[in-house]
């Protein structure tokens, strides 16, 4: 059975950009779906081997926006050691995200079916890339990528050990105690009541919120600012290295 499912699915290679990230498509039969990637290998690549599995992270783009359009948050985590995964969510074939009603609700189908892209993407990677670790991955979501990163959190994954969010406003962080979080505030747009966490809150779970003054929801991407962007990089590259969250605080770089 484990055969023909593998023969299922099947990955294109399209081409080699040109910062040398490999370009793919994923085709998941079972959902008669294709899902288009980036992979982005760490500069240390050579060392990375089945008994020294190198860490994996996935970026989530936001809603319309490019999986490509995160090269700042793909070199960093390349000079981190990190191989890195962009996704894209949306298709031209799905439905539009809605924007009416209880949002948490009417927004689910975008989500779960994003949980599900996640998830198929590890199992289908994993037997591809034996020298990398998908047992504990970082998430890393913009926006509507946060949203669906946070989700498949929440389902009780095991195999996610972190998560990065760029003003993601509609799912709440995970509380859970084996999970470190960092989420990156925009300033014009507020979270939803009970995403974030609370001051007590902060004290139980490994979690880290941080607001960037003067930023905007739409500027964290490669097509942002460049002071935003560099303010955005110094916090994530600090938060893979260890970093407390008072210490994250003074990098903030303000417009």
């Amino acid at each position: 059975m484990k055969k023909s499912v593998l023969a299922l699915i099947t990955i294109i290679t399209t081409y080699a950009n040109a910062s040398g990230s490999e370009i793919n498509v994923l085709h998941d039969e079972a959902r008669k779906r294709s899902i288009p990637i980036e992979i982005k290998q760490p500069t240390n690549a050579a060392f990375c081997t089945k008994d020294n599995q190198c860490p994996v992270a996935f970026i989530s783009a936001g809603y319309g926006e490019s999986h490509q359009n995160y090269q700042f948050l793909s070199d960093t985590l390349a000079h981190q050691g990190y191989l890195s995964v962009s996704i894209r969510h949306e298709l031209k074939t799905d439905p539009p995200l809605s924007v009416t009603g209880n949002l948490y609700q009417t927004r689910q189908e975008n989500w779960q079916r994003g949980a599900k892209t996640l998830d198929f993407v590890r199992s289908t990677l994993a037997t591809d890339y034996p020298q990398y670790d998908f047992d504990n991955l970082l998430l890393v979501g913009h926006s509507n990528g946060g949203d669906i990163s946070a989700l498949l959190i929440n389902q009780g994954k095991t195999y996610v050990s972190g998560l990065v969010t760029f003003d993601h406003r509609r799912v709440p962080l995970p509380r859970n105690k084996t999970v470190s979080v960092l989420s990156i505030r925009g300033s014009d747009f507020p979270a939803d009541k009970g995403v974030l966490y609370t001051e007590k809150e902060l004290q139980t779970y490994p979690g880290c919120v941080i607001k960037i003054p003067n930023s905007k929801h739409n500027d964290m991407t490669d097509e942002g600012p460049m002071w935003l962007k560099k303010s955005m990089s110094a916090l994530f590259k600090g938060h893979l290295n260890g970093q407390s969250c008072q210490r994250l605080q003074s990098k903030i770089t303000e417009k």
